[in-house]
């Protein structure tokens, strides 16, 4: 028999420190109405000084290994693209953080698809007999690595971590009855020639943070929104439909479209594209901003947390981010109970 990953458990956390548009307005050349009408945010959250991502991460964590009914599990991956310190990995740390030392625990970096990677390559642990369950935690600090003068990246992006625990199943389990949390089929893709679109260019072997940069700024995110905006619908509804075809459902079988909450505007076009209505468009960018990594499992939690979504319904998950990368799968959503 083969096996699969099914989804036990889920938590998420936010940092106490709530920024709301108005915040931002007295800090830079914009307005609340600006932001809204632009992006769909109207509040974000950022973590403190001295709180790290893997803070971020091992709360959430903790939180879906008690989702879980689990004290402890095989093996910890987590995507970020904004680490504790660009070496070692920070997904170690977080393992040690939850008593977890000794576990296999890596980082995956995929900018805002980097959930939909980590979820793949657990599935594929589990799969292959590596573990028997994993922890799967998307987390960020964005906060720190934005430029607080640039209002076309500060205002879209907040702080967050959200998780999610997989367990191994044999194949016959997964397709007995709806509601089992299984996970899969995927697709999974990458552009290498729009690196430049979604980008910090200091700090990595091209250009070092100890030399002088050619342009200031680049020690900052940076993002070229309007080409952005097309590339991720246009990828997103591809990469979607072709997984929708793999798992052998319609666009009128997804109950609810979980995509990475990058923007209001590209989650309605995205749901337009792909022929879902707005009503089943999981959307929580209002409350919480674009926590790249973190955005799906956050969303999915608060959902869950909601009481909206009831066992068996079928969810399609699809993110795009830097690199370029993209990447979705399906979700049939489990009986999970509340913490």
């Amino acid at each position: 028999m083969t096996r699969s990953a099914v989804l036990a458990g889920i938590g998420s956390f936010l940092p106490p420190r709530c920024v709301p548009n108005a915040q931002l307005a007295t800090q830079m050349d914009t307005s609340d109405e600006w932001i809204r009408m632009r992006t769909g945010i109207r509040q974000r959250y950022f973590a403190e000084p001295g709180t790290t991502t893997s803070d971020l991460a091992a709360e959430a964590g903790a939180r879906a290994m008690k989702s879980a009914g689990l004290a402890e599990v095989d093996a910890v991956v987590l995507a970020t693209t904004t680490p504790d310190r660009p070496c070692p990995a920070t997904a170690p740390a977080v393992a040690a953080k939850l008593g977890l030392v000794g576990r296999p625990a890596y980082d995956v970096q995929a900018v805002c698809t980097g959930f939909v990677y980590a979820l793949a390559t657990a599935c594929g642990l589990l799969a292959m007999s590596c573990v028997d369950t994993v922890l799967v935690i998307g987390a960020e600090t964005f906060s720190t690595i934005l430029n607080p003068a640039d209002r076309t990246t500060s205002v879209i992006f907040g702080d967050g971590a959200g998780a999610m625990v997989l367990r191994a199943t044999e194949s016959d389990e997964a397709g007995q009855a709806p509601g089992n949390g299984t996970i899969g089929p995927f697709d999974l893709g990458s552009d290498g020639t729009g690196r430049d679109l979604i980008t910090v260019r200091a700090g990595g072997a091209e250009q070092r943070r100890s030399c002088l940069t050619p342009a200031p700024g680049d020690e900052y995110f940076s993002m070229a929104g309007r080409e952005v905006f097309r590339q991720a619908v246009e990828r997103m509804a591809r990469s979607a439909g072709a997984v929708l075809a793999r798992a052998g459902w319609q666009a009128g079988d997804v109950d609810w479209l979980a995509c990475h909450q990058a923007n209001l505007r590209i989650l309605l076009s995205l749901a337009d594209a792909l022929g879902i209505p707005e009503n089943r468009v999981l959307a929580n960018i209002a409350e919480v901003g674009n926590t790249s990594a973190a955005s799906i499992p956050l969303a999915l939690d608060q959902a869950h947390q909601a009481g909206r979504f009831k066992p068996g319904d079928r969810l399609l998950l699809s993110a795009f981010g830097g690199g370029l990368t993209w990447g979705s799968t399906v979700l049939t959503w489990p009986d999970l109970t509340h913490p």
